[in-house]
């Protein structure tokens, strides 16, 4: 499968999984009379809005550059990207927000048994989900899905305390204050995800290069290759997931333009074979002093 066809076929399953378990936790939530467990349902049902997300922008991030657009449509990845961590965002503040209004008001929540079985489903499910969607994610070098694969993550780790909450409440209703703190945890939590997710895919949105240790291991590449005198001026910026170079690279003054083109090739397929994230290396040959 190429990559859109990778893209389209785990965030389905992906779908699929977050209708029906935000449907069964907010039944059981709703009928044992667990705010943190139906929290915990909205949290799932947040990640449908980051899948159908995805659905609908892939096609318009692998299509290949045009004339408008002579460097592709990577960004467009970025920018999906930042929209699942604002829904992230917007779903935690929403959920916090309901916890601590129910925590001042101080009703005690009379709660059934049968609000242990949401969470034990999410966690379960939910990290199955994450680790078949980061593997593509991995894979095919898509930040998108590996942003959606830790949306799934958040689900699974936020059902943790939402499990003990509603377990401790149910020993001992005195403890029952606990199921709002649940729903307050939760939302914390989504929202540190949700800002690594957003600032790290603004950086890439602004042309941000790669780390000053990633360059000089870059160089130490390129200097290896028989014949190359010397590379400065080496800048790269990201789009996406994926990484674009150009440098100046110093070669004998006296040999033939074919030799010298040959070498910066040579340069620019070491680079893009050794390093997977590299899509395209702009070469300009020097003389080398």
């Amino acid at each position: 499968m190429d990559k859109k066809t990778q893209i389209q076929h785990i965030t389905l399953i992906g779908l699929v999984g977050n209708v029906a378990l935000s449907i069964i936790k907010f039944l059981i939530g709703y009928l044992g009379n667990s705010q943190a467990v139906v929290a915990d349902a909205l949290h799932s049902f947040s990640d449908t809005s980051s899948d159908l997300v995805i659905l609908f922008g892939v096609k318009y991030w692998t299509a290949p550059p045009d004339d408008e657009h002579p460097y592709g449509h990577h960004k467009i990845e970025s920018f999906i990207t930042i929209l699942i961590g604002f829904i992230l965002i917007f779903v935690a503040c929403a959920i916090g927000y309901n916890g601590m209004v129910s925590l001042l008001e101080r009703k005690p929540a009379q709660l059934t048994w049968l609000v242990i079985i949401g969470p034990v489903i999410s966690i379960i499910l939910k990290e199955y989900l994450f680790k078949i969607t980061y593997k593509v994610g991995n894979k095919i070098n898509s930040s998108s899905l590996k942003a959606n694969a830790w949306h799934h993550r958040t689900d699974a780790l936020s059902s943790i305390p939402v499990l003990i909450a509603v377990v401790a409440s149910l020993i001992d209703p005195r403890l029952s204050f606990l199921d709002q703190i649940g729903a307050i945890i939760v939302s914390a939590f989504i929202i540190k995800i949700g800002l690594e997710i957003l600032f790290t895919n603004i950086n890439d949105l602004l042309d941000t290069g790669i780390s000053k240790k990633q360059i000089i291991k870059l160089e130490k590449s390129i200097t290896a290759i028989p014949n190359v005198k010397g590379v400065h001026k080496l800048r790269t910026r990201k789009l996406a997931n994926y990484i674009y170079i150009d440098l100046h690279l110093e070669v004998d003054g006296h040999m033939s333009v074919i030799h010298g083109h040959d070498i910066s090739e040579e340069v620019k397929q070491t680079l893009i074979q050794n390093y997977p994230k590299i899509i395209d290396v702009m070469v300009h040959l020097e003389p080398a002093e």
